[in-house]
């Protein structure tokens, strides 16, 4: 029977897992990490997907990303498929290097970005490689803490829902770090519960109905909240669609997508594809502003 395709949500957070086959080491040492960095950052670019998280064990890897139009297999294909093929060149071998198959679970960002993300830089002290994860020099906790960040790995978002000064938000970081997550966490974020090993059919989000926290649909269209929100903000609808960064604009659009994803007007896709930006970039100014 052939394998069902992954869901993909344009502009969704999942948590993502790659293996080494049959748990075999896949870090040999230092170039072997840096390398899987570089490797790493050009799909990143490649695909306009932003990575807030991540932590590399010695046998398997862990993601917390957001990705764009491209799907998470995009992504994570030629991140496996390019390391592979380094570390045969290094070792002058053949074989899988990694599992046939990553695995991944889409998250809520509004409710679990900051369990993944603590999820994700507790690995090794869980492995008890660690009883700190600031020991652990190969995940994104030390840059979340004020260590030098590169410039592939995205922690402003995160820090920016944890306050609102720089200082403010790390030391709420570091309580959150020290905080046991609840049981609903781990149950959402985790790839290897229930939900994250279903195979569901791949549906395209910009056919799926939105509807609003009731289950109904909106009776107001996409268009009509625009206009009513451009009327106003004394602007047109042509500028808010318009490339112009405006803060009176960039207010403006935000509203719109509020609005939007509120009424059950339309889904975070569909807005970004009516203002005509990327869905990272209207889940970012929501957030931004919440």
């Amino acid at each position: 029977m052939p394998r069902q395709r992954r869901v993909h949500v344009s502009g969704g957070l999942y948590h993502a897992v790659l293996r080494g086959n049959h748990r075999q080491i896949i870090f040999g040492g230092s170039d072997d990490y840096l390398c899987f960095e570089e490797i790493v950052a050009r799909a990143l670019e490649r695909y306009d997907a932003s990575l807030f998280a991540y932590c590399w064990m010695t046998n398997h890897v862990h993601l917390a990303i957001r990705i764009s139009e491209a799907p998470l297999g995009s992504v994570m294909g030629i991140v496996a498929s390019r390391y592979a093929r380094a570390k045969q060149r290094a070792v002058a071998t053949t074989g899988h290097l990694f599992e046939r198959r990553y695995r991944a679970r889409l998250v809520d960002a509004d409710r679990y970005l900051l369990a993944l993300v603590r999820y994700v830089h507790l690995n090794p002290v869980r492995a008890r490689m660690v009883a700190d994860p600031r020991d652990y020099c190969w995940s994104s906790h030390r840059a979340y803490l004020g260590a030098s960040c590169p410039q592939w790995l995205r922690i402003e978002p995160v820090l920016g829902r944890l306050g609102s000064s720089i200082d403010t938000a790390r030391a709420a970081y570091r309580r959150l770090m020290s905080d046991a997550p609840a049981a609903a966490e781990r149950d959402a974020i985790s790839t290897t519960a229930r939900l994250g090993r279903a195979r569901v059919a791949e549906r395209n989000t910009l056919a799926i109905p939105s509807c609003d926290m009731h289950g109904r649909r909106s009776s107001r269209s996409l268009e009509v909240i625009a206009t009513e929100v451009a009327n106003a903000h004394d602007v047109t609808t042509e500028e808010l669609r318009s490339k112009r960064r405006r803060p009176d604009l960039v207010q403006a659009r935000v509203e719109v997508a509020r609005r939007a994803l509120l009424e059950g007007a339309a889904n975070l896709s569909q807005v970004a594809r009516y203002l005509d930006r990327a869905p990272s970039t209207i889940s970012d100014l929501l957030h931004r502003r919440r």
